[in-house]
């Protein structure tokens, strides 16, 4: 297989608000994204992506080898498309290599990979690839994969613990050498720990392998005082400062993370450095987490969580859900996020001693008990310049000019919000939210 392309389909949108400035298959479950996964176990020459128009030039600022949106690239020879919303099971993804025409993997209904011929990329259009796929799909024989199909961010968070299994036992033939463990206290089996010999690890700290590997990356620095469950991931660069961290959790890259972590993930340049318990949660890039934030992720009467994405309160038939925070969002002193919160892009929250609104939408500020929308976008783009230069980095223009369209794409769930949320406090009338229109 010498062509390969990643795909979202309209079931992106429902990954809000973690997916709001980058594609599904980029956000991060185990080790991996999707991308990651996929290109270290199957050897290409060229590959690109299908994604939302909004995102094509952040992406291609980061990915300038992909082909993005490109129908004259697909012209050009069989290129395998899989769907970024697949996890696949272990043994499915040396098959991806040899996948012919005549068949299409489906999970259920859903397309999970297909071989694209060249005289078929026409059919593809940025309007409407995902029906493209679907009708070629329809004169293949299907074939139904293993794995898993997300739908929604707690699905992440549900899959991690098991994708972080099945990614060290993926990378077992390339993994490098590991340091000498003999000055670690590692309870459980030795041999499910991986540590890269430029990371730092203090005395006092304590690695459980009894329920699955631990993986530290490359310049991670674990303080003393740590004590880390397996299954889990810390990436480069990242930092442990006395932290308590449950099976099932995944750190990004450049983290500086404390206090208690149960089965989240951290998406990467995520703060979380004082106390506070985060679970069963998903967390962007550039979000800051002051001291003492912690949220529910157990209802008091044990019943499933409904969780409100764009405002709309989706069930996720599950009893263990935490929060999910869009990127650049920050918290203040003692914040309190309820079981099920969802917070978008470049919020600000400013707590006063209560639980939080388990809906804050994009660019919206809680603060004097109320949510309003009076946060000037030239100030945050400050904001996150100077957390950002804090790691040797800055908003990009088109990461700028992603964010602007999201703030003008979210002018009504965030007038929505503060109507409901003022008519709760006796304030103003409020008017029921409304499913967002659908998107590219």
């Amino acid at each position: 297989m010498n062509r390969l392309a990643l795909f979202e389909d309209r079931s992106a949108l429902q990954f809000t608000p973690i997916a709001l400035m980058r594609p599904v298959f980029e956000l991060l479950c185990g080790q991996y994204t999707a991308r990651e996964r996929i290109l270290k176990s199957v050897p290409v020459e060229e590959w690109g992506v299908l994604i939302r128009p909004a995102l094509t030039e952040v992406y291609a600022e980061e990915f300038p080898e992909a082909r993005i949106n490109d129908a004259i690239w697909l012209s050009e020879g069989p290129t395998l498309l899989i769907n970024g919303r697949w996890l696949p099971a272990l043994h499915e993804i040396p098959c991806l290599a040899d996948v012919t025409a005549e068949s299409v993997g489906m999970m259920g209904d859903t397309v999970a990979y297909l071989l694209l011929e060249p005289e078929e990329a026409a059919l593809l259009t940025t309007d409407a690839w995902d029906d493209a796929i679907q009708k070629i799909a329809s004169t293949r024989k299907p074939v139904e994969v293993a794995g898993t199909e997300l739908h929604f961010p707690w699905d992440l968070v549900n899959q991690n613990r098991q994708q972080l299994v099945d990614d060290f036992a993926l990378s077992a033939s390339t993994r490098p050498a590991t340091a000498n463990l003999d000055n670690l206290t590692v309870v459980g089996p030795s041999d499910l720990v991986q540590v890269d010999e430029s990371a730092e690890i203090d005395p006092f700290v304590v690695l459980d392998t009894r329920q699955g590997p631990i993986v530290i990356d490359r310049d991670a620095r674990i303080q003393a005082f740590t004590r880390i469950e397996g299954p889990a991931y810390i990436g480069p660069g990242t930092q442990l400062f006395r932290a308590n961290v449950k099976a099932g959790t995944t750190a990004g890259p450049h983290c500086r993370l404390g206090g208690e972590i149960e089965e989240s993930i951290l998406h990467g340049y995520a703060n979380k450095y004082h106390d506070g318990f985060l679970g069963h949660s998903y967390i962007c890039p550039w979000v800051n987490l002051g001291a003492q934030t912690s949220n529910s992720d157990l209802k008091n009467d044990y019943s499933p969580v409904k969780v409100p994405l764009a405002g709309i309160p989706i069930d996720t038939h599950s009893v263990k859900i935490g929060c999910f925070i869009g990127d650049h969002t920050k918290t203040a002193l003692n914040s309190l996020f309820n079981t099920g919160s969802s917070v978008g892009v470049m919020s600000m929250v400013l707590p006063v001693g209560e639980l939080l609104p388990k809906h804050i939408p994009s660019f919206s500020r809680f603060w004097l008990g109320r949510i309003d929308s009076q946060i000037d976008i030239a100030d945050l783009f400050e904001l996150a310049d100077t957390s950002m230069r804090r790691r040797d980095l800055s908003l990009t223009p088109a990461q700028r000019l992603l964010l602007v369209s999201l703030l003008e794409e979210t002018v009504e769930e965030r007038e929505t919000a503060i109507r409901w949320w003022d008519q709760k406090r006796g304030i103003a009338p409020a008017a029921s939210p409304q499913l967002p229109v659908e998107r590219r």
